[in-house]
């Protein structure tokens, strides 16, 4: 149940967090007793202070503080956007070579019974970035078409919106394999059935950079791919080779 840490010194800890594991317990999510930050208070034998988040299906580099200080001064690196994030993702469809997503993200409205809609006038900002790293192709029917489309992707979030890469994939038609909020049913269950019913959210934050709280010495921390996402990119690359 440890963690595995990518850094530590007296200010902060990065670690590589697991998919499926809150960052903190939540007031949404109130009978899960498991967390980022309750592991590392026992894995280090003191309090971390968390100054970002991952969601809970997305696996990477997670930094926290180990004091008030440091707390306070990673917090508004995030806040003032002089971090530097990047993602790995496997995406429906053959995306371009690269591209930027600029559409402004509302919030939600996520009252129970009703289907999620833009709550008007909370738009912000919102940028991303992105490069294609590899195409595939799946003899695999979905849907109505007889092969599925897949891409990874490196994606570099200007800002940190809820659910910001998400939702603009869904945007320009390329969501987000194994996502259950924003994705496609159709390639989620044509996958889940080839591939495996454990299927989750194919996001990985791949690399953080930011400077250090107490030196300003620029940290770059990067976060290996977990099994099952790199196990499912070498059964497609096998499977194109066979094509």
């Amino acid at each position: 149940m440890t963690l595995d840490i990518l850094y530590q010194d007296e200010d902060l800890v990065a670690v590589n967090k697991p998919s499926g594991l809150l960052v903190h317990r939540t007031d949404l999510a109130k009978h899960e007793q498991d967390a980022v930050v309750q592991r590392l208070n026992e894995q280090l034998g003191q309090w971390v202070y968390p100054v970002h988040r991952l969601d809970r299906a997305t696996s990477g580099v997670l930094v926290m503080a180990l004091n008030e200080q440091s707390a306070r001064a990673l917090a508004e690196q995030f806040m003032q956007r002089t971090t530097e994030k990047r993602y790995l993702a496997i995406v429906r469809g053959h995306t371009p070579s690269d591209g930027v997503i600029d559409y402004p993200l509302a919030k939600l409205n996520e009252e129970k019974g009703r289907s999620r809609f833009k709550i008007e006038g909370t738009e912000k900002d919102a940028i991303s970035r992105y490069k294609t790293l590899e195409h595939f192709t799946l003899a695999l029917p979905v849907s109505r078409y007889d092969s599925m489309r897949l891409s990874l992707v490196q994606v570099q979030p200007e800002q940190g919106r809820t659910h910001q890469i998400r939702r603009h994939f869904k945007h320009i038609f390329h969501p987000l394999l194994g996502d259950t909020r924003y994705g496609c049913r159709h390639h989620n269950k044509a996958m889940r059935e080839y591939w495996s019913p454990e299927l989750r959210l194919m996001l990985h934050a791949e690399r953080l950079a930011f400077d250090h709280p107490r030196t300003d010495q620029r940290i770059e921390l990067t976060a290996q791919l977990p099994i099952d996402m790199d196990n499912l990119l070498q059964q497609l690359r096998t499977e194109n080779k066979r094509d």
